[in-house]
């Protein structure tokens, strides 16, 4: 086994407003006790973010950070209740997936630009349509069982107006 060398570490000296220097030092980041941690995580988070912004798969793991928290509570509740939500797991895949293609496109013309909002349509119909599944039985598989039948009333409403107006869209 190889055993990967450390990165060389460089120091780093900045003044900064007695506000910023309280927050940090009381901020809870996780993997990190002292101020130089902190800002080792807080650094390399930023640098996730900045390199998002160019790459989708780099903006996708900037936006599975920024839920990790959610995500890991959320394991928690599923641990101490021993209830999976599926819809809260698809609602927190769309919204990391959505945030990586808001954050990482940059059209250039307008056929780019149609390509990005059709990713984003199909995907929120995707969503829909999971939530739409969800709604089919009894109950869904989510911490408040009703939560989707207590909101999908609009949507079937809209959908058997479409289906009145213009039939032929269930064959596209």
């Amino acid at each position: 086994m190889v055993a990967l060398a450390a990165p060389a570490m460089e120091p780093l000296s900045a003044r900064i407003p007695s506000d910023l220097y309280l927050w940090l030092a009381q901020l809870q980041v996780d993997g990190a006790a002292t101020n130089s941690d902190k800002l080792r995580v807080l650094l390399g988070q930023l640098k996730r973010q900045h390199d998002g912004a160019f790459d989708y798969e780099a903006a996708h793991a900037w936006a599975r950070d920024l839920v990790a928290r959610l995500r890991t509570a959320l394991v928690r509740v599923e641990g101490q209740g021993g209830r999976h939500s599926e819809v809260m797991s698809a609602m927190l895949d769309h919204l990391t997936s959505c945030l990586a293609l808001a954050v990482s496109q940059l059209p250039k013309d307008e056929a780019q630009a149609a390509r990005l909002e059709d990713t984003l349509v199909r995907r929120s119909f995707g969503l829909a349509e999971t939530l739409l599944r969800q709604a089919t039985t009894p109950s869904a598989a989510a911490f408040d069982p009703q939560v989707v039948r207590r909101h999908v009333a609009g949507s079937l409403q809209l959908a058997t107006a479409l289906n009145v107006v213009a039939p032929d869209l269930s064959e596209t």
